[in-house]
């Protein structure tokens, strides 16, 4: 009788604790993240990446340090990969007094690797000077050239000036420089070669900064800012010749935003998430109205986001770097593209 009782008691426990297991595992991060693997730890400060496929091949940039801001100057590395799983170094960029951050990759027309990078100079831990650089890939992108100066339309250099990210279009390469000194802060500018660049338009944002440009099939031209202080982040959108932008606030802060457009139009941004008690790393739907759904919590916390986006096929990637184990390192996460998940009208 007793052990009669107990299995008809373990029987109705378990059937009432299927419903619990089952909601735990139907998670959109269950159901969609395929794998997290941390790709790259071997500096004692590890962030702030770029991810792009070239050739058949992953890369990977981002900053080496010893914190997210301190006394030894960061460099770059970049990395490289065949399987997403199996990393080997191909880059090591630095330069003696100049502190090397927010290194992004891009794809010339002329089919080689193009690496943007940060140059902050720092006097007894003030910051007092900014150059944007540039290196370039051979074309077989095994190794990269010695980092140079960039050149900014004299109408706008201010010698505090930060190249933050570049994105090539039409055989021509447009990025959003940003001026800490001025309240209307970023500067769209334009090249032909990547190292040359001219003035193009103000934006009307005030305190902008990091600032990622993406197109659409229509030739438009999409920017997401993030903002000073706690402000939330800003989507623009223009037509050519992108003289002629309209503004929306967005509903959420940003922290190194990446913008993927997707083929059917559908826009995703990874950043970082502001919560009163911590920050992570998140995916967002994000419309031109300013309207964002957020998706997506990736495995971070703390100093953590500066994400890199790439679509494989139905498989979304993304680099990014986070704080939740041991101590800041670079992740890459691949995700299956499921449209219950980021093509629903609801938050998941």
């Amino acid at each position: 009788m007793a052990l009669k009782f107990l299995k008809t008691h373990l029987h109705l426990f378990v059937l009432l604790l299927l419903p619990v297991i089952a909601s735990a595992q139907n998670t959109p991060e269950h159901d969609a993240i395929l794998s997290v693997e941390r790709i790259w730890d071997r500096a004692a400060h590890n962030a702030f990446t770029s991810l792009i496929e070239f050739k058949g091949t992953l890369y990977c940039a981002f900053r080496e340090s010893n914190g997210h801001v301190s006394g030894i100057n960061g460099s770059i590395r970049v990395i490289a990969s065949e399987d997403g799983q199996n990393w080997h170094s191909v880059a090591h960029l630095y330069e003696q007094g100049i502190d090397f951050r927010d290194p992004q990759l891009s794809v010339t027309p002329d089919d080689r690797i193009m690496l943007n990078i940060g140059g902050s100079v720092y006097t007894a831990g003030k910051l007092t000077s900014m150059s944007p650089k540039v290196s370039f890939s051979n074309m077989e992108g095994k190794s990269f050239s010695k980092a140079q100066n960039i050149s900014l339309d004299p109408a706008i250099h201010t010698g505090t000036d930060w190249l933050w990210r570049a994105t090539w279009h039409k055989g021509k390469v447009y990025a959003g420089v940003y001026q800490p000194k001025k309240e209307k802060s970023v500067q769209l500018v334009v090249s032909d070669d990547g190292i040359d660049y001219k003035f193009v338009t103000t934006f009307d944002v005030m305190e902008g900064n990091e600032t990622t440009l993406r197109f659409n099939k229509n030739d438009d031209m999409i920017a997401v800012v993030r903002r000073g202080g706690r402000h939330n982040g800003a989507i623009g959108v223009s037509a050519p010749p992108y003289k002629n932008w309209k503004w929306n606030a967005l509903e959420q802060r940003l922290g190194g935003p990446d913008l993927i457009v997707l083929d059917n139009g559908l826009m995703l941004c990874a950043t970082r998430e502001y919560l009163p008690s911590k920050e992570q790393t998140i995916i967002t739907r994000v419309e031109l109205n300013g309207k964002t759904t957020k998706l997506l919590t990736l495995p971070s916390s703390g100093d953590c986001s500066y994400p890199g986006f790439l679509m494989q096929d139905d498989t979304l990637l993304m680099s990014y770097y986070s704080s939740h184990e041991e101590k800041t390192a670079i992740y890459l996460a691949k995700m299956a593209y499921l449209p219950a998940i980021f093509e629903s009208t609801k938050s998941p």
